[in-house]
């Protein structure tokens, strides 16, 4: 899996601090975007933990992301508070075996690995073979399964982000939308770590909400993502 992030809106943070500040004074928008750091700083600590979410909806981040399965991709296209554009199965066909996925605990298993490796094959052969016959790549797509790897560029605001971050980051997500997710938490913090430095799993501001589902450890995973 590779997650980059290809762009952000030029100096987020201080984007934000300006939204903010403007809902509360009168000064023009140059004075608001004039104001030094350590005040726009305060700012965002502080509106971050009233809940002033939609200052953060002026900022987005763009990432691109290979190497995930469309069992993954299935999955994130239920944020539908973001923009995607993604490998199309239709229009770009694999003249050569198609890459897949395998979750680690099938990997882990030497015979149904050996299995799910000589099915991947059988059914790349019967795609290869359907090309051949003249087969609109639109149809022979048909066979492909969910593990069959792809590849998308996504944009999200920061508030989506957040709300990505709890629901994804979480040890109760599928272990490869969590694993795509804390790579992206990892880049905005990088990028932009006073409007991130408290995100991620729900877990990490208060109570577990997934209540009788909760993983049990919650002492661990703020552990891991630093808070």
């Amino acid at each position: 899996m590779l997650v980059q992030l290809l762009s952000h809106t030029p100096q987020p943070e201080k984007i934000v601090a300006a939204a903010a500040r403007l809902c509360y004074s009168d000064a023009g928008i140059d004075d608001l975007l004039s104001a030094p750091a350590q005040q726009y700083a305060r700012l965002i600590e502080k509106i971050l933990s009233l809940g002033h979410f939609s200052v953060l909806e002026h900022v987005s981040f763009s990432f691109g992301v290979e190497g995930i399965s469309r069992a993954c991709s299935h999955q994130l296209v239920r944020h539908r508070l973001a923009s995607y554009s993604q490998q199309s199965q239709r229009y770009v066909a694999n003249d050569t075996p198609f890459p897949a996925i395998e979750p680690p605990s099938i990997a882990r298993h030497s015979q149904l690995h050996q299995r799910y490796e000589v099915l991947f094959g059988e059914i790349y052969q019967l795609y290869s073979d359907m090309l051949a016959e003249g087969i609109p790549a639109e149809d022979a797509r048909f066979v492909l399964p969910n593990a069959t790897a792809t590849k998308l560029v996504m944009t999200m605001n920061a508030r989506e982000l957040h709300h990505f971050f709890a629901l994804r980051c979480c040890r109760r997500a599928q272990w490869e939308i969590r694993a795509m997710a804390k790579e992206m938490l990892l880049l905005c913090r990088e990028a932009a770590p006073l409007l991130f430095v408290n995100s991620g799993p729900g877990c990490l501001s208060g109570r577990c909400p997934e209540g009788e589902m909760c993983c049990g450890h919650m002492a661990e995973v703020r552990a891991e993502y630093g808070t």
